[in-house]
């Protein structure tokens, strides 16, 4: 082991808060020079004109699920919205390498699942544990959400279409949209935005569990990783504490290789494990146990070093002009209806 025990205890939930929240701000700078981007041209130049962050198309799945399509099927890597597919394949690819790490170490919106479930639980000495025959339908709607995307995008719609699609002009302004949908909300969107707070806050991790499309991809995905926590049984002492700290309800303490579509590698069950070495990242010939605080430099780096190779290979900034976007943005509310 490259780390003591009791160093690697103290310090694991630590460095994925600080990543979590670091990385949230960073989101939030990022969303800051956008708005001042889109002003820019909103007020015809008589504002400061910022340069445009590419990194706001992560918000953009759908586009880029597209954009993946049509570059397996013609070779063309999206010109449009480079940033929203090169991030795309670096969170699947990170999927693939360290099972749903984005999930729990880099999603903004599971930050702030975990938040709402803290203050649950601080605040009504818990939450709501829903029975099975009820978990487990509710479970499915994520795959059928997902299942509906890519059965329309793969199956019903054409490459011409698809590629009609992401040369439109609602899609080249799909990000002004994404932005204006936030900054102005309806009262629709508050009260459901609301309502799947109220969720989180009396059920852990509502919207990740049941509904969110995107975890349902990686977590099909994250069944290829090759590092899964395993557990040692002759080390384990039956306690059960990996059971009632994993955010997924996953029975650790019943498997010998974790390999759940649930499980994120939030590492809590190797945290609150009580016995060293019951627990251990391993690939599946159990030769080699990887380092808990390792893992997030191994998957951080491999993350924003896909984006960087993005960046050196020119598959990162739009082809969109200034002037296209003078042109685009102010007419922004017209495209799609």
């Amino acid at each position: 082991m490259l780390f003591p025990g009791k160093y690697q205890r103290l310090s694991l939930p630590a460095i994925r808060n600080t990543v979590q929240v670091s990385f949230a701000l960073f989101l939030l700078y990022l969303g800051w020079r956008f708005w001042l981007f889109v002003r820019y041209f909103e007020t015809s130049g008589a504002t400061p004109l910022v340069s445009r962050p590419a990194g706001v198309e992560g918000f953009l799945p759908i586009s880029a699920l597209m954009a993946f399509r049509y570059w397996v099927k013609t070779g063309v890597f999206d010109p449009i919205h480079p940033a929203g597919l090169a991030i795309f394949l670096a969170i699947v690819l990170t999927a693939f390498l360290y099972k749903k790490a984005f999930c729990s170490w880099l999603c903004p919106i599971g930050t702030l699942s975990e938040e709402l479930a803290r203050l649950g639980e601080r605040l009504l000495g818990g939450q709501l544990s829903l029975p099975r025959w009820l978990d487990l339908p509710l479970m499915g709607l994520k795959y059928l959400v997902l299942g509906f995307f890519i059965k329309v995008i793969y199956w019903d719609m054409p490459v011409t279409a698809v590629g009609a699609f992401l040369n439109s002009p609602y899609n080249m302004v799909a990000d002004v949209k994404m932005l204006r949908f936030f900054l102005d909300l309806s009262l629709t969107a508050v009260v459901v935005l609301l309502l799947l707070a109220l969720l989180s806050f009396l059920i852990r991790h509502f919207w990740c569990r049941y509904l969110c499309p995107y975890g349902a991809l990686l977590g099909l995905v994250s069944l290829l990783s090759p590092f899964k926590v395993t557990r040692q049984e002759a080390l384990c002492t039956g306690c059960g504490r990996c059971d009632q700290v994993c955010p997924g309800n996953i029975r650790v303490s019943a498997a010998r290789r974790v390999s759940s579509v649930e499980c994120s590698a939030c590492l809590n069950c190797l945290h609150h494990c009580p016995r060293q070495g019951a627990l251990a990242l391993q690939e599946p010939f159990a030769r080699l146990a990887l380092p808990p605080l390792v893992f997030p430099l191994l998957f951080t780096g491999t993350f924003f070093f896909l984006l960087a190779v993005a960046r050196l290979t020119g598959n990162w900034a739009t082809v969109l002009s200034p002037a296209d976007y003078m042109y685009l943005i102010p007419r922004a509310a017209f495209f799609g209806h």
